[in-house]
């Protein structure tokens, strides 16, 4: 089993922008936040209006985004891409938990010795 975790965000995205977000993203990266969350990748994707943000992390990232969710380089960052990016269903979003997809099923090829 490998001791990479992973998370994906979906949302709905000004299909326009994603060099907007990827700007946004490659600041970020470049801060204490992705260190704060245990970040080790990230991946953003685009498939016509969805936005697929998938993170991969030491630790599992939702509990960890949770509790970065008020420093301020997270609300910088949420409030850059308030612009672009927006709740999958705005009627069911209350937290950043709540665009995390739920992983159903993995393979990974074993690691041969």
């Amino acid at each position: 089993m490998s001791s990479t975790h992973r998370a994906l965000i979906v949302a709905r995205m000004r299909p326009d922008a994603a060099d907007d977000i990827a700007e946004v993203f490659e600041t970020s990266d470049r801060g204490e936040l992705p260190h704060l969350v245990g970040v080790t990748g990230r991946s953003l994707f685009q498939f016509g209006d969805v936005y697929l943000h998938l993170i991969e992390a030491e630790r599992p990232p939702g509990p960890e985004v949770a509790k970065v969710a008020g420093h301020p380089e997270f609300l910088d960052v949420s409030r850059k891409l308030a612009a672009f990016v927006q709740a999958y269903d705005p009627e069911t979003w209350r937290e950043p938990k709540d665009a995390m997809a739920r992983e159903f099923y993995r393979w990974e090829h074993p690691v041969v010795p």
